[in-house]
Order: structure tokens, then C-alpha cells, then sequence
């Protein structure tokens, strides 16, 4: 195993314990912090890949705007979301094997597919890729309303939160 190998499964397996802190937390708070750290882990993995794009990617969109829009809406909301008692469901035995099984019908389609492997084209270069990417992303015939539309969900959720969060007795 190369150095690069074993960053790899080191990073992989902290993304992995933080994914799994996000959604066993008690407290939103702490959740929604773990949920950084698996963010950034992933963009730790691109990283890993040499995918510079997605990982600047993953920092600005996830990290920077959507993970710290939680975190504030979190912070603005404390009040209204009160404990209310117990968080989990008797029956997570059962969607942890739903889910564990819909995991593995999914690698296993991915696995019997000719197409998963991943081989370089003749005559494509990664800066080829990168730049028809970038381009894609701009077009106005191809990314850029999605991108749009994902950034006034965003400023919606944000003036939700504040307008869940004001105190009712000042006008």
C-alpha cells in the first residue's frame, strides 16, 4: 500500500465515524458539526482522487454555504425546537437493515456494471474535462438555473429562520 493508499482509508473512515456522529447525536448542535467534518472529509477524499475542482467545490457550496446555514438556522431556531422527549424510534433495528440492504443491492448492481470502472479516454485530457465542465456549469443552456434556484432556496431557508426566530412581542 502506496502513503496516498493509506490517507486515503484514514480520511474514508473519519468521514465515515463523522457520518455516523451526524445522524446518532443527540443534540442538533453537535450534528450539524459532525456534518462539517464529514463534508470536509469528502472534500479531503477529492482531494486524495487529484479532483481539485470538486473538492474547492465541496469546501465553498457544503461547507461554506449550506452546513453554515444550518449551523445559523440552528442557532436562530433554539428556542422553537424545545425537547420534546426521546428522538429515536422503536423500529431503527429495522431501518438500519433496510437500509443496510438497500447498500448493498446498490453496490452490487454498481459492481456488475461494465461501466464502473473508471478508464481514461484516448485523446481527453483532465483539463479538457475540467474546462467543458466549467463551461457546463455557466451555460445558461445547461447548469446555471439549477445553481440559481439552489441559491434562492438557500437565501429562503436563511429569512425562514430568521422569521421563525424573531420574538413575536417586538414589532
Amino acid at each position: 500500500m502506496t502513503g496516498l493508499q493509506i490517507a486515503f482509508l484514514a480520511i474514508a473512515a473519519v468521514t465515515l465515524a463523522s457520518a455516523v456522529l451526524v445522524v446518532s447525536s443527540r443534540k442538533i448542535m453537535h450534528a450539524a458539526l459532525w456534518l462539517v467534518l464529514a463534508l470536509g472529509g469528502i472534500a479531503a477524499l477529492f482531494a486524495t482522487l487529484e479532483a481539485s475542482f470538486f473538492a474547492a467545490v465541496q469546501v465553498m457550496v457544503y461547507i461554506g454555504a449550506i452546513a453554515i446555514l444550518i449551523i445559523f438556522s440552528v442557532m436562530l431556531t433554539r428556542r422553537v425546537m424545545e425537547d420534546t422527549g426521546p428522538q429515536n424510534t422503536r423500529y431503527w433495528p429495522a431501518a438500519l437493515v433496510v437500509s443496510l440492504g438497500v447498500f448493498g443491492g446498490i453496490l452490487f448492481l454498481f459492481l456488475q456494471w461494465p461501466g464502473f470502472s473508471v478508464e481514461s479516454r484516448p485523446g481527453l485530457e483532465q483539463g479538457d474535462l475540467l474546462v467543458r465542465f466549467g463551461q457546463a456549469l455557466v451555460s445558461p443552456d445547461e447548469f446555471v438555473v439549477p445553481f440559481e434556484v439552489a441559491s434562492i432556496l438557500l437565501v429562503a431557508a436563511m429569512i425562514g429562520a430568521m422569521i421563525i426566530a424573531r420574538d413575536p412581542s417586538r414589532k
